[in-house]
């Protein structure tokens, strides 16, 4: 499947690379624009790659008490803030990539992959908190947006490439356009990954649901195991880098 999907990203990049140079080169807008929706399936199965911080969604919608809705905003603002960070980084500039990727080789940016990782680790201590807390707590959409935004600070490295490729032909816009609609594309999959999560928990909570004692006992160790994941994987994230 991995190959399957390399490969299949490769074409669309060099397909969008042949629509920039003819875009730089003196062609029209009707071209590009006809090419445009396959950036949609290129975030799409980009997202599907390793990365994007589906684990660390999935892991936190499965121990949070998130429904459907704020699950669908977590992770639309987890892609939203993923490619957007890819985007501002290229516009702003060589001083800014600089600083940002510390020399390290591309698609790698350890100061917002720490600052992401130490955020999210926040967030699962504070889910531990919360479930060996002697009272229940509500959980507020602002946290699911949060998460995504904590996430989501990690740039997508292929936004990235793109990004750079249209500077280097003079036509930022056309890159901007086609990094809104990866987003689309990865919002699609990431959205995907939030609603199996919460269709597992709500199907877990189902079964226990005429037990309200065991159901809570459960919700509480779900959520706390969700928190030491989320912990533990900060903090060896941390410690490796």
């Amino acid at each position: 499947m991995l190959p399957w999907i390399v490969s299949y990203q490769r074409e669309i990049y060099l397909a969008f690379a042949e629509h920039i140079k003819a875009f730089s080169a003196g062609g029209g807008w009707a071209t590009f624009l006809a090419f445009l929706p396959m950036g949609i399936l290129f975030g799409l199965v980009h997202a599907m790659t390793p990365g994007h911080s589906k684990t660390l969604l999935a892991t936190y919608l499965t121990g949070s008490s998130a429904n459907l809705w704020r699950a669908l905003l977590t992770s639309m603002v987890l892609s939203f803030t993923h490619v957007t960070m890819s985007v501002v980084i290229v516009v702003l500039s060589l001083p800014l990539v600089t600083m940002m990727f510390g020399g390290s080789g591309p698609g790698s940016s350890p100061i917002l992959e720490g600052l992401s990782r130490a955020l999210l680790g926040m967030i699962g201590a504070w889910m531990i908190w919360r479930a060996v807390s002697s009272h229940r707590h509500v959980h507020h959409g602002r946290e699911g947006i949060a998460v995504g935004v904590m996430a989501g600070l990690i740039p997508c490295p292929l936004t990235l490439f793109i990004m750079n490729f249209a500077v280097l032909h003079g036509v930022v816009e056309v890159g901007v356009l086609f990094a809104l609609t990866m987003m689309i594309g990865i919002g699609v999959t990431l959205a995907v990954v939030a609603v199996a999560a919460v269709l597992f928990r709500a199907r877990l909570a189902a079964l226990l649901a005429k037990r309200p004692k065991l159901l809570d006992r459960f919700s509480r160790g779900l959520e706390g195991f969700a928190g030491a994941l989320l912990f533990a994987a900060a903090i060896f994230e941390l410690v490796r880098r």
